[in-house]
């Protein structure tokens, strides 16, 4: 099992937060769900580094764990998002482990 997929297994079941290199930028996510698309492994995470305009409008997005690097815990705490700003997933998306 990798590191990436193991450090967010545990800031997953322990609400925290983590750093990590996504197309060259260093951002600050709080993951929600681990889940496989199509044979690849994805995390539903709140992008903490994004600006959003309000509480309402923030969302999961999806990234790619072959894509993320360098990824470490930083040990905050995190709320999770209620269910309705968490449900994207496709109909063929298998969770793997979630909030």
């Amino acid at each position: 099992m990798s590191n990436v997929r193991l450090t967010l297994m545990e800031a997953i079941a322990r609400k925290l937060t983590v750093s990590a290199r996504y197309n060259g930028n260093t951002i600050k996510l709080a993951p929600h769900l681990l889940f496989e698309r199509h044979g690849d492994l994805f995390v539903g995470a709140l992008n903490m580094s994004k600006i959003w305009r309000s509480e309402e409008e923030r969302k999961l997005g999806h990234f790619k764990l072959n894509g993320l690097g360098l990824m470490e815990l930083i040990g905050e705490t995190f709320v999770p998002l209620p269910p309705s700003q968490t449900a994207a997933l496709r109909s063929e998306d298998i969770v793997i482990f979630a909030i």
